[in-house]
């Protein structure tokens, strides 16, 4: 159980918009600790700066210290985080999440050297040192992994299966299709899913403020030690549909799949687009927008281990099913589609009367495009592609097992 009780959430929603009188804020800053006060509230949405400061909040009153670590981590690389608050006057800073209680756990952040390789390394070390504390390392970019990589090769993906050595570091990789180019668009998830086996971790693309919450605070809470890749937002962090209520803080748990939102009813569905993080908003806006209500849309929020029996829950709910279609934003070649073809994932859920579609990019050697317009122009095609709104490459589910 990963939820708060309504004193706790008032409690740590207080500690966290508490700032010395002597303080003089940056007028933006000032302006999102007063949102925070109402998100608090409930009376504005959570975002997602809120929601993961409520969980270290959360964390380290239950005596759990939380390190984490990066490029620009105190502020946080999209300007969401604001853990460290500056003084305009003289410069000095205050961490409200060291103020939490009089006996909390410690609670540091550290803007760390432009060497991913080196910091990585470090805190997985840290992490199988010390598994009572939450460690995490977060990359300014996801694409910036790719410095560190060996480290998730040779340690972090094996050292469980190679040593017997328990290790729980948690990564965060900025991941999104925002149509700025090449380095600055994938976390190379193909590459963690490549390197997934026998539980060896955990690769989730949470995708509201509340599954960020409730998946950190999983993370230390469970009594085992596994790593966690987090393909963290980076659009996501303002967008107006990725949004929490403060309730979802005290009634829910991490959801490894969310089904559809929508009043759709299940007889008319045929098909049924599954997908993971920002790509889902964009189906989402568009169906609407079309008013389409044969096509039901799921987001699965945990990518491995692949979550079988809620996905086939899902693909069960509905009675006319024809199809089930993968769409992501990332080239045929990369991201989840070849993932989602093995038996022990989206395959393994359907019936012979389903046909397995993709809708996504090309086949590509660079993660993205360095071309704005054509970047909208993809991101269109295969929006449409998944609804129906253009041609969709299919697969039957005999060949695709064969």
């Amino acid at each position: 159980p990963t939820s708060l009780s309504v004193e706790q959430v008032k409690k740590y929603a207080n500690a966290i918009t508490e700032i010395p009188d002597n303080f003089k804020l940056h007028p933006t800053v000032n302006k999102i600790i007063e949102n925070r006060k109402k998100m608090g509230k409930g009376e504005l949405p959570m975002d997602w700066g809120f929601a993961e400061t409520m969980a270290y909040a959360s964390l380290v009153d239950h005596g759990h210290p939380v390190r984490l670590s990066g490029q620009d981590s105190g502020r946080g690389t999209f300007f969401h985080r604001h853990a460290v608050i500056h003084n305009q006057d003289d410069g000095d800073t205050y961490l409200p999440l060291q103020h939490i209680s009089d006996d909390q756990a410690t609670f540091l952040v550290i803007n760390s050297i432009l060497s991913e390789e080196a910091v990585l390394a470090f805190e997985y070390g840290y992490s199988s040192s010390d598994p009572h504390t939450l460690v995490i390392w977060e990359a300014q970019f996801g694409d910036f992994a790719n410095g560190a990589q060996v480290v998730f090769d040779q340690f972090i993906s094996s050292c469980e299966a190679k040593w017997g050595r328990y290790c729980g570091v948690t990564v965060m990789l900025p991941h999104g299709y925002d149509g700025a180019g090449p380095e600055h668009s994938s976390a190379r998830l193909e590459r963690f899913l490549q390197l997934c086996a026998r539980e060896n971790l955990q690769v989730c693309v949470p995708s509201t403020p509340a599954q960020m919450f409730h998946m950190l605070r999983r993370q230390v809470i469970r009594p085992y030690r596994k790593p966690l890749i987090i393909m963290s937002p980076k659009s996501l962090l303002r967008h107006k549909l990725s949004t929490s209520h403060i309730n979802e803080l005290v009634n829910n748990e991490f959801q490894l799949v969310i089904s559809e939102i929508d009043q759709i009813d299940n007889k008319d569905v045929t098909r049924l687009l599954f997908c993971a993080g920002k790509v889902y908003f964009d189906l989402l806006e568009e169906r609407r927008a079309n008013k389409i209500t044969n096509v039901a849309i799921a987001r699965i929020e945990q990518l491995f281990p692949f979550p079988s029996t809620e996905v086939t829950a899902i693909i069960n709910s509905y009675p006319n099913l024809q199809e089930v279609v993968w769409v992501q934003e990332e080239p045929k070649n990369q991201g989840s589609w070849y993932y989602m073809q093995s038996r022990g994932t989206m395959i393994g859920c359907l019936n012979e009367n389903h046909t397995f579609g993709y809708a996504g990019r090309f086949y590509s050697a660079s993660p993205a495009t360095g071309s704005m317009k054509l970047h909208i122009a993809q991101q269109k095609q295969l929006v449409e592609d998944a609804l129906q709104l253009g041609k969709l490459e299919v697969t039957t589910h005999k060949r695709a097992l064969n």
